[in-house]
């Protein structure tokens, strides 16, 4: 993508008015080939669009993209109180804006809690043709991505003005994120601006849980939708890209061998290779 690639003041080319009046931003890149459809871009926690720097320059071979920044991050507003809701009306006001454009639906590809927003939405409008969804699933009755205390435990830190600590607890407890993976974070021009982000974990955290974010909720979508899977990732992951599939009626899942929950970074050949089959297939 031409915004992204190191951290900066980017400056959007795409607004949307979401329900709540919060205006959403999204930065475009790509070039349409002829038979595609848009592409809107949604990021996980602590995200913002240049969450998909990586591939976005080889999705945008082929396709039209907007790479979303999501409410309180980047150059999106924010309004409260907060919930899961709120972003699928985001998601929803941003596809809405590019299908009425694009003259039909467009694609969504969306990254953990992004590819939630993202299911969110496709049951809010007709605006979105196919979901990509990344380890974004919910976790099954009885199981949980995070730990029981982790919320209060990140409400400390944050409480001590210790930002830095939530980000890392919340990748090594939520994400699994070894200590290598947490030195190349940590090295990367984009930490500083996860930090800066890392009091919105706690929300998410928080909205996740919310009766509209869960399995049964999620699963009467029904546009089709691809979830990609680490093979490396946690069995959380696995448990609940495998129970949304048992519910949704056109669902897929494609695994990408040796991945965990960053195969956007340490495997995009891959990553683009199953996005744009499953977008490309009749």
């Amino acid at each position: 993508m031409s915004h992204s690639m190191v951290p900066g003041p980017d400056v959007p080319e795409r607004l949307a008015r979401s329900a709540d009046a919060t205006l959403i931003a999204a930065f475009e890149s790509g070039t349409a080939e002829g038979g595609t459809r848009p592409l809107l871009l949604v990021h996980g926690t602590t995200g913002d669009h240049r969450t998909f720097r990586v591939v976005g320059p080889l999705l945008g071979r082929r396709r039209a993209l907007a790479a979303m920044d999501r409410r309180g991050r980047g150059a999106s507003g924010d309004h409260l109180p907060y919930s899961i809701e709120r972003e699928f009306e985001d998601v929803a006001a941003m596809a809405e804006v590019l299908a009425a454009e694009a003259g039909g639906p467009i694609d969504v590809v969306g990254h953990s809690y992004g590819g939630r927003c993202a299911l969110g939405a496709s049951l809010r409008t007709d605006a979105i043709r196919r979901i990509v969804c990344y380890e974004g699933a919910p976790a099954p009755a009885g199981q949980s991505y995070q730990p029981d205390d982790l919320v209060e435990r990140l409400r400390a830190h944050l409480e001590r003005g210790d930002r830095e600590a939530v980000l890392e607890t919340f990748m090594r407890e939520v994400v699994h994120m070894d200590d290598a993976g947490m030195a190349r974070f940590r090295a990367d021009a984009v930490w500083p601006l996860r930090v800066a982000a890392s009091p919105t974990i706690l929300r998410e955290l928080e909205a996740e849980r919310s009766p509209a974010a869960s399995l049964d909720a999620l699963g009467a979508v029904s546009v089709p939708v691809l979830q990609v899977l680490g093979s490396a990732s946690v069995p959380a992951f696995h448990a609940a890209t495998e129970a949304l599939d048992a519910r949704l009626s056109h669902g897929s899942i494609v695994r990408i061998e040796g991945a965990a929950h960053a195969a956007h970074h340490t495997h995009p050949a891959a990553f683009v290779a199953a996005v744009e089959a499953f977008l490309d297939a009749p």
